[in-house]
């Protein structure tokens, strides 16, 4: 079985966006701004700004971190986000989720300039993705982050029947329009699945490529699996492990040990989808800095 392994694409892909930042900084003088908003202090957020800001400066983009605290009012994070709009040099701005219960977060979605939502959130650029326009839209992270996986390794998709399993507007929703496109790594067709499916075993044994997006530990079994399929697992889950240091481990949602004998090609948990976010993220940044200044 091939393990697809995003921990080596995603620095492939880092090195590839730092030498493109530095010829860009040559010719032009300017180098690419992304700017975080962070509300509150979630544990698991803060540690995912830092690694984000971390990942930024080390490609040498401009990262800039905005904290406010858990009671900040919705009026002015929206006249922060307006205020990063109309700035040149911020190319990319992110909000952190979840927010506050005091704050929208649609209202917070609706106000990123579609140009500037490198997260790929807004309305318009999940628009643009399920017509087709890619070349004019930004694509949520992970399920972009999928797409460069399939690429790199050449896994064969057109033709091939694709079945998603869960319907987020994070990755469920828009992978499956992505894998509904008529691309060199897509051009599928496609079923969804989500928590109202009825036997969803049912569906996911006809899969060539399972993308598993539902967020339940070890959800998708072997006898779920057709034999020879490409299996795509999102699912970082925390499960208790008593023999680790931590007393915990993460895995995905896909049982690795029982569908790993049975799958053609794979990803693990951790090192497989995850690390490819933060990286397509840096790469968004990098196609607004372009379209910004029309390179």
């Amino acid at each position: 079985m091939l393990i697809i392994d995003g921990k080596k694409v995603s620095l492939d892909l880092k090195n590839e966006l730092k030498a493109s930042v530095e010829n860009y900084k040559a010719i032009t003088g300017k180098v690419p701004g992304l700017t975080v908003i962070i509300v509150g202090q979630d544990p698991a957020s803060q540690v995912y700004v830092r690694n984000k800001a971390k990942t930024c400066k080390e490609i040498g983009m401009i990262s800039t971190v905005i904290e406010m605290p858990a009671d900040t009012a919705e009026k002015h994070l929206l006249d922060t986000i307006h205020e990063l709009n109309n700035d040149p040099a911020v190319h990319g701005i992110l909000v952190q989720q979840p927010l506050p219960k005091q704050i929208d977060e649609f209202a917070v979605t609706l106000a990123i300039d579609p140009s500037k939502d490198v997260d790929g959130f807004h309305p318009e650029n999940l628009g643009r993705l399920v017509m087709g326009h890619l070349d004019k839209c930004f694509v949520s992270c992970t399920p972009y982050g999928i797409l460069e996986l399939l690429g790199r390794y050449n896994i064969e998709t057109k033709g091939k029947h694709c079945v998603v399993v869960g319907r987020s507007n994070i990755v469920g929703k828009p992978m499956a329009n992505l894998m509904l496109q008529k691309l060199d790594a897509t051009n599928c067709t496609v079923t969804i699945c989500h928590s109202a499916t009825q036997n969803i075993p049912f569906y996911t044994k006809q899969a060539d490529i399972l993308i598993a997006a539902i967020g339940k530990a070890g959800f998708i079994t072997a006898d779920m699996v057709k034999p020879g399929a490409v299996v795509i697992d999102v699912g970082i889950n925390r499960i208790e492990d008593p023999a680790t240091k931590s007393g915990y481990r993460l895995v995905g949602d896909v049982d690795f040990e029982g569908v790993s004998p049975i799958a053609s090609a794979m990803t693990p948990v951790p090192g497989g989808v995850g690390p490819m976010t933060i990286a397509m993220l840096l790469k968004n940044t990098l196609q607004s800095f372009q379209r910004i200044n029309g390179l």
